[in-house]
């Protein structure tokens, strides 16, 4: 099927579809950073209730420079958070998420407040006088210590999985009572809440308790269950506005994308646009950043043409050695399988039999031959004479020494000098005749080509049919089998395990020069590494 686009007008930078493209990109932005505003608050909710970091003392062996500045301890004290201000008001989303305040950890609250009310009259008022409400305190100490140990008996966390909370408020009011965490957690609370352990210093011990335990007890909540069994989200609501959006703004792309391609269907064209499908989807929100990227890089707001490149690269190094070692092993495994279904054996016998298919009525044996001997003796022969003169010669002598006709003959007066004469001359014309009979070779003889393919035809028949023979045949096919096995376990690994970076830099770098090189000109091979 061939897809061709039917012809439309081509739009302006600041055209109503770049304008529409560009507030739907937008769109999806908000929506994204909604949804992992969502999927983020419940973690981070205790920082949105109180907008402030607890930031711990941190020292360290050895001081630490940071160009000329050097410090061994962060001057920040541990009991002063750091505060951020407009953070606090990002905690009403908790109607969203269907949070609300847990019953006994806020009432526990309150009551600490009334005692914070008559203790703060006394700090304001040096005249006021705190023992006419000694009974009114002891009650509300008596109402706290009881409500401590239900805290630490039936913890209120549980549901709310801040377990980790109330084991960290145990901990600090261990510390602060008996200066160790080896003690019982409720004897550190019914001591706390005592006037004799209070009275020591009303402000230090109330102040400890504003500042360290009521914000760890303010960030327990409830969350109801709904009908389906599952706390209460009203997100889903919100995020069905958007999705609602996002899933007719789909269908009229893709409708509109199967008109002005021909060939191509609505159904088609959903799959073109697969990536949209995650914005109205109510699963894997978090995926919609697929579909928020691209319509970014789409519009021109961000650029991801790097991002592509170095994403390509990484695939492709990734899959490469996998795929070089599929497609060496399987052509090895298709020879070994060629060679186990006998087809050596037919291989031999069409060669006796005549059946080999000639393509171009060219026997590329003897044409090959032809090549080779006219380049042998156009370009080598006559670089290589003095050479094979020597070698000759050298052979002439030493078969001439060892005959008793010419050692007597030797013996004569005159002949000592017949020796190297006779080896020179011998030399000479025997390398001549070689060349002589290699040039006649390269020039065209009827009758001199016919002899050679009989020639090369009948050694084909006889070596095949030697070949042929039973015990030959199946040792060369257990051979072949084996040494191809070899192959697999010795090479293969080595083609897979070469540098992929290195590939695909060259390629890189190969690309680029090409793209530099204007119509007409050659690639200069010394430009390249």
């Amino acid at each position: 099927m061939t897809l061709t686009k039917n012809p439309v007008s081509r739009n302006r930078r600041f055209s109503p579809r770049n304008l529409f493209e560009t507030c739907m990109a937008l769109l999806v932005l908000c929506n994204y950073i909604l949804v992992i505003f969502d999927l983020t608050y419940i973690p981070l909710r205790d920082f949105w209730l109180q907008g402030r970091l607890q930031i711990t003392l941190l020292r360290f062996n050895e001081p630490i420079k940071l160009g000329p500045i050097s410090f061994q301890e962060l001057q920040i004290p541990p009991d002063q958070p750091l505060e951020i201000p407009f953070v606090k008001g990002i905690a009403k989303y908790d109607v969203v998420k269907g949070i609300k305040p847990y019953r006994s950890t806020s009432e526990y609250l309150d009551t600490v407040n009334k005692l914070n009310q008559i203790i703060n009259q006394k700090l304001f008022n040096p005249e006021f006088n705190l023992g006419e409400y000694r009974q009114e305190i002891e009650k509300i100490l008596e109402n706290l210590r009881q409500n401590s140990v239900n805290m630490v008996d039936n913890n209120p966390f549980a549901s709310a999985e801040k377990t980790g909370t109330l084991e960290k408020i145990k901990n600090k009011m261990r510390l602060r009572v008996f200066k160790t965490e080896n003690v019982s957690a409720k004897a550190a609370f019914q001591k706390f809440w005592t006037w004799d352990y209070l009275s020591q210093n009303w402000e230090k011990e109330l102040k400890f308790f504003n500042q360290e335990i009521q914000p760890l007890i303010e960030t327990n909540y409830f969350r109801p269950l709904g009908e389906d069994g599952r706390p209460i989200d009203n997100f889903e609501a919100i995020d069905f506005l958007f999705g609602t959006i996002f899933f007719w703004e789909f269908m009229l792309r893709t409708w509109w994308i199967a008109r002005t391609h021909k060939g191509l269907r609505w159904r088609e064209a959903m799959l073109w646009r697969w990536y949209d499908i995650f914005l109205f989807v109510p699963i894997w929100r978090w995926l919609r950043f697929i579909p928020t990227v691209i319509r970014l890089d789409q519009v021109k707001i961000i650029n991801l043409k790097l991002i592509k490149e170095q994403a390509v690269k990484g695939l492709v190094a990734l899959i490469s050695k996998d795929i070089t070692e599929i497609i060496v092993l399987r052509i090895i495994n298709q020879i070994q399988e060629y060679i186990r279904r006998g087809q050596v054996e037919k291989f031999l016998d069409r060669s006796l039999n005549g059946g080999y298919n000639n393509l171009n009525d060219t026997n590329e044996v003897i044409e090959i031959f032809r090549l080779v001997v006219n380049s042998t003796v156009d370009k080598v022969l006559p670089q290589v004479k003095p050479e094979a003169e020597a070698l000759i010669k050298y052979n002439i002598e030493k078969i001439l020494s060892q005959t008793p006709a010419y050692q007597s003959l030797l013996r004569l007066p005159g002949m000592k000098g017949l020796k190297t004469d006779l080896s020179n001359r011998l030399s000479s014309q025997l390398y001549q005749s070689f060349v002589n009979i290699a040039d006649k070779i390269t020039q065209e003889d009827e009758v001199f080509e016919r002899l050679l393919q009989q020639l090369v035809q009948r050694f084909g028949q006889s070596l095949a049919g030697e070949l042929q023979s039973r015990h030959s045949l199946e040792r060369i096919e257990m051979l072949l089998i084996i040494f191809l096995e070899e192959v697999k376990l010795n090479y293969v690994e080595e083609f897979s395990d070469e540098d992929l970076e290195t590939i695909l830099e060259q390629t890189r770098l190969l690309h680029s020069q090409s793209a530099e090189i204007t119509p007409g000109e050659t690639m200069n091979p010394r430009r390249l590494p």
